[in-house]
């Protein structure tokens, strides 16, 4: 991000509502603060459309982050990185790929056949 819109000590110099243009995240695209964010190599930058904010996420992510690692690098807000991963989604500049789903607790008879196995040896 050029340096021009951050100061240190007053933080960003241009509001997060100014760099996504008002826009809220696409409610059809869902990203957690977890969500990996991967620029696809090959693709055109050809700058059309494309704020600092963009071409700093797509600089960034060569290699897989997290939503929430772009954000304390590019110094914007979760939500504004969420805004603007959704626009490169929708460019065809990055894939993104969400946190494994939760795990469920093992069930209980499982465990103590495991525990019970276990004490027999």
């Amino acid at each position: 991000m050029n340096d021009q819109w951050y100061d240190e000590a007053a933080g960003p110099l241009v509001r997060p509502y100014a760099i996504t243009r008002g826009r809220i995240p696409a409610s059809d695209i869902t990203l957690d603060v977890a969500t990996q964010v991967m620029a696809l190599s090959g693709t055109k930058r050809t700058g059309m459309g494309l704020t600092p904010e963009h071409t700093a996420i797509l600089d960034l992510c060569v290699r897989p982050l997290s939503v929430a690692e772009i954000a304390a690098h590019v110094k914007v807000p979760i939500a504004v990185v969420k805004v603007l991963c959704g626009d490169l989604i929708e460019r065809g500049e990055v894939i993104v790929r969400s946190p494994s789903q939760t795990l469920q607790a093992p069930d209980r008879q499982l465990l103590q056949a495991v525990l019970d196995g276990l004490s027999k040896l």
